[in-house]
């Protein structure tokens, strides 16, 4: 099933245990429908802000979203505002959105927005470009091996409105289960089919441990809520509020938030290929 890419864990050998990347092999990585042999360039004005919201709208891949000439102030994640974050290269899982805020220079220039996938170097973009700027082709191939996606960004987010502090009412428990051979993955060793929903009450702060015991990142997803991120390992922290949440190979993250909203939600891996094989539940009001 496509091209499966072994990367070392931090910490260990390669011989040692190595987490999977890349389970699947696509001919082309688009933005806006487009790939580099023709990309979409959009006409900015000089020495004016820039506000680029990224979608990561990828079925089965992460990227390296890198502002390549000037640096930017990451300002929101999944559409809830963080505290301003200033890089030129920022880590984005599937299901995920960044708002990133750029000042553009006042001069005549072509700024590639590039995304390369992570254990690749294969990568796909957009240019801004002001008055006058002059356009070069640009390589759909990196010149060096992306690393993989993992936590270093997330470890850094703050919520600009978090979570208010109470009492968490209801702690559950959340293994990400599964394997490549043969291509199965679930929640809690149960697959969609035979799942075994993740109970709350209204009025609860809940809090999820979710724990990925297998060699592949799964960005997490929840229907009908926005969580915030509290805990990286044995870490506690006080993150982004989010929707998606990415578990990298044998790690483990914490996420809390208050069951307001009753119904019957889908909670699932956002990695659609492990989604359809089964990492999938629901979250049940009781």
């Amino acid at each position: 099933m496509g091209m499966t890419m072994t990367m070392p864990m931090s910490g260990m050998d390669q011989d040692d245990m190595p987490m999977d990347l890349n389970d699947i092999s696509f001919d082309a990585f688009l933005v806006n429908d487009r790939d580099l042999s023709d990309p979409e360039v959009i006409r900015v004005d000089r020495g004016a802000p820039v506000r680029l919201r990224v979608i990561n709208a990828a079925s089965s891949t992460n990227f390296w979203i890198d502002l390549g000439a000037v640096r930017g102030r990451l300002v929101a994640v999944d559409g809830m505002p963080v505290r301003p974050i200033i890089g030129r290269r920022f880590e984005l899982t599937m299901a995920q959105r960044v708002d990133i805020e750029i000042d553009i220079p006042d001069a005549a220039l072509a700024l590639p927005i590039l995304a390369q996938r992570e254990g690749d170097t294969a990568r796909t973009g957009l240019i801004l470009a002001t008055q006058g700027a002059r356009i070069d082709r640009i390589s759909s191939q990196a010149d060096r091996t992306a690393p993989p996606v993992l936590l270093d960004l997330e470890r850094k987010l703050l919520a600009e409105t978090p979570l208010q502090k109470r009492t968490v009412d209801r702690t559950l428990s959340c293994d990400l289960t599964g394997s490549m051979e043969p291509y199965v993955w679930g929640i809690n060793g149960k697959t969609f089919e035979n799942r075994a929903p993740l109970e709350v009450k209204q009025g609860e702060r809940v809090e999820i441990v979710i724990r990925n015991r297998t060699m592949m990142s799964h960005p997490m997803h929840l229907h009908g809520h926005h969580f915030q991120v509290v805990g990286i390992g044995p870490a506690r922290l006080s993150g982004a509020m989010r929707d998606t949440v990415l578990v990298p190979a044998m790690e483990s993250v914490t996420i809390a938030f208050d069951a307001d909203n009753p119904g019957n939600w889908p909670f699932h891996c956002h990695n659609l290929y492990h989604m359809q094989a089964g990492m999938m539940t629901a979250l049940r009001y009781l």
